[in-house]
């Protein structure tokens, strides 16, 4: 652990930072050579950040080439620990500061950086989504629509869309030959029932700490991981939060097609849902397991193993 702990907000022009050892705050302008000035400054300390919708980049992108350790922090999570040291102000300096101190309280360990290849693959797919997004508005857009006139424009809309989302599923396939580990660990994962070309690199992009982690770790950090709600006598029900939304929708379809045409996840899901499990429960369980195997294979350098269901 450094021994200085930096935190960062980022804005759109700006990012406010509070140095801990230092004990004091400063703006810096959202410039490449200002970042890179200020990252070579302080390349002994770990910078902690928020994911903030890509505001987080420019910082992210400096400190990787001054080859300087950083922790990217859920939003979510940060806020939380505001609320228990007793910040309830939200501010951009605030957030700096509780950052700051979130990293030496919690002991966070630094983000490993991701190769280029893999950053422009999770680009690529973050591309897909919204493309995606856009086609179901359309879609639903179009049942609404009376007038003949709008509803030829939305069909047109329509076909656009979808003719650049089989433009980017070929260069995000093209994208993923072309770079030996990308391809090796693609056909890996897809060895497992359930999972094709989309949901593959989607796994590859969103999480790359795939066979680095425990099964718990890995359910953690996809959103799968199942939180106690107990109190007293009162035993509450699991639920899941927090993680990565992308990499969770996707391991849900994932786990919708493995318990339909994977003879063990079959079982599985039937089992949970013939023991009082409602459908959406038993996918949710279904994916994590579908998790578990697909992290083994790749710890364990291995392709999926059928096993006979209990």
């Amino acid at each position: 652990m450094p021994q200085n702990v930096i935190g960062v907000d980022g804005a759109k022009d700006w990012i406010d930072v509070f140095d801990r050892a230092a004990g004091r705050s400063i703006r810096i302008r959202t410039q490449a050579s200002s970042l890179r000035a200020f990252a070579h400054k302080h390349g002994d300390a770990l910078f902690v950040l928020e994911a903030s919708g890509g505001y987080e980049r420019p910082v992210i992108e400096a400190l990787e080439n001054a080859d300087i350790a950083y922790a990217r922090v859920n939003p979510r999570q940060a806020r939380e620990f505001a609320r228990a040291t007793g910040r309830l102000a939200k501010t951009d300096r605030v957030d700096a500061r509780v950052l700051a101190e979130m990293g030496a309280a919690l002991n966070l360990q630094p983000t490993p950086a991701p190769s280029k290849q893999r950053r422009r693959l999770a680009e690529l797919i973050a591309r897909r989504e919204d493309l995606v997004a856009m086609i179901g508005q359309e879609t639903n857009r179009l049942k609404q629509a009376q007038d003949a006139f709008i509803r030829r424009d939305i069909k047109s809309l329509v076909t656009v869309l979808e003719g650049r989302k089989g433009k980017l599923d070929e260069e995000i396939a093209g994208h993923v030959e072309r770079h030996e580990e990308l391809s090796r660990l693609n056909r890996r994962i897809r060895t497992v029932p359930g999972v094709g070309g989309v949901i593959a690199p989607a796994l590859i992009a969103g999480l790359p700490e795939l066979g680095a982690l425990d099964r718990r770790k890995i359910a953690a950090l996809a959103g799968l991981a199942p939180h106690a709600c107990d109190s007293g006598h009162k035993t509450g029900k699991r639920r899941i939060w927090g993680g990565r939304a992308q990499v969770r929708r996707a391991l849900y379809l994932a786990a919708f097609i493995a318990s339909r045409h994977n003879p063990e996840l079959k079982a599985y899901r039937k089992r949970l849902e013939e023991n009082g499990k409602c459908a959406k429960a038993a996918i949710i369980a279904t994916a994590r397991k579908l998790l578990t195997q697909i992290n083994a294979c790749i710890k364990e350098n291995r392709d999926y193993q059928l096993r006979k269901p209990v």
